[in-house]
């Protein structure tokens, strides 16, 4: 696709991944799940930020399965109503998550299993497109930039910036656009997995992390 304004794409591409048929998204989901499982920052990553997927996303729940048969300590986002923001849990088996928000699955349990950003090595990020450059387009909430706000500046050098945690998405092909306009403020993912290709901006082993 070309570069168009931002509502146009989020609706073409939600249309475009909402009309992969099951049997081949099951595919696509665990092409895209064992590509994920060999990278080298997943695996040794302590501290692991999912999403449980909803709709039409990229299914997560054998990942958040994989994460806590391993003992990894796995993060799910909850959205804060009233400040318009997402808070991070740990949670520790996958009974723990329940319908919230928008009816989207979040984490059912208490402030004592907080995370702050900070402390995550991983975090896998949800969203609508993506393009080479791993500019991010999400729901229109604002929520992920928000909470990467302060883990990333993009004016800095590359061995400059904040480098934790390590931002993947997970995306079909068919949600990757040539180009998307782009805020300053907006959250750039260091790498994109899809089920055909991975695109890196960013390569974790090369700036010395």
């Amino acid at each position: 696709m070309d570069s168009k304004d931002k509502s146009l794409i989020r609706k073409e591409v939600l249309v475009c991944r909402d009309s992969i048929n099951n049997k081949l998204k099951m595919v696509k989901d665990e092409r895209i799940k064992e590509t994920l499982l060999k990278l080298p920052e997943f695996r040794s990553a302590h501290k692991v930020l999912l999403y449980a997927s909803f709709r039409s996303e990229v299914d997560t729940s054998d990942l958040l399965k994989y994460c806590l048969a391993r003992g990894k300590i796995t993060v799910l986002p909850r959205v804060e109503r009233q400040k318009g923001e997402l808070r991070l849990y740990e949670i520790r088996d996958i009974g723990e998550i329940a319908l919230g928000y928008f009816g989207i699955p979040e984490p059912a349990v208490n402030e004592d299993r907080r995370i702050n950003i900070e402390e995550v090595d991983l975090a896998i990020v949800p969203g609508v497109a993506f393009d080479e450059k791993c500019d991010r387009l999400g729901y229109g909430m604002g929520f992920y930039d928000k909470l990467l706000s302060g883990t990333r500046d993009w004016g800095l050098e590359a061995t400059e910036r904040n480098t934790k945690p390590y931002l993947i998405a997970l995306s079909y092909a068919e949600q990757i656009v040539k180009m998307m306009p782009s805020r300053q403020h907006d959250i750039k993912m260091d790498r994109i997995i899809t089920d055909k290709r991975i695109i890196t901006c960013r390569d974790k082993q090369k700036n010395g992390d």
